[in-house]
């Protein structure tokens, strides 16, 4: 029997951190960020299906997904209400359809960590055994988000006030990790959730 255990958080928590723990215990770690990129490597139904809901104007003309142009659409005030619901509801659906796919696929694994951003809005939490939310604090997370991707401190502050608040995640999952850096206290406090949560 496949058992999920849904692995969530905003940008600079140190989700990869819990994953690798998590892995070393025995799960398997699947990346819906990866998969995410790997389904926008043309040819991909995915991309057939953005190309008829959103038009030529968001690939450049190699068919390539242009995600600046895509950007400008959905997160524009109007988008975020009326385009990025659409957005959502395409992308999410092929995610999970691979994540499902992946994990009947490996048949010698029977528990898979699902780390996934948009857990809860893309409804896949539902399918989960587990929910475990990793959070941090703000500054930490800004300097991990400096430090991995090169942005502005600005740019950082803008895409961490761009997502949900700490209660968004707290109130929905079955455990939550605080990841302020200090890797024997995540890993003993990781270890009591496994065996809690009999994974």
């Amino acid at each position: 029997m496949i058992r999920f255990i849904g692995l969530t958080g905003p940008s600079g928590a140190g989700k990869g951190e819990v994953a690798k723990i998590l892995s070393g215990m025995g799960s398997y770690h699947i990346d819906c960020d990866k998969i995410y990129h790997e389904l926008l490597i043309p040819p991909s139904p995915c991309l057939d299906e953005l190309r008829l809901n959103f038009g030529d104007e968001i690939f450049f003309e190699n068919g390539e997904l242009d995600r600046k142009a895509l950007a400008t659409i959905v997160f524009s005030d109007e988008g975020r209400k009326s385009r990025l619901p659409v957005l959502n509801a395409i992308t999410h659906k092929y995610v999970l359809d691979e994540v499902q796919k992946r994990a009947e696929k490996l048949k010698e694994y029977s528990v898979f960590t699902v780390d996934a951003p948009t857990l809860f809005e893309s409804g896949f939490d539902r399918q989960c055994g587990t929910v475990i939310s990793v959070l941090a604090d703000k500054e930490i997370r800004i300097k991990r988000i400096i430090a991995r991707e090169g942005l502005s401190r600005e740019a950082a502050e803008a895409r961490i006030n761009a997502q949900p608040d700490d209660n968004f995640y707290s109130k929905r999952s079955d455990y939550v990790l605080y990841n302020n850096g200090d890797l024997l206290s995540l890993e003993k406090e990781i270890k009591r959730i496994v065996k809690e949560a009999g994974l």
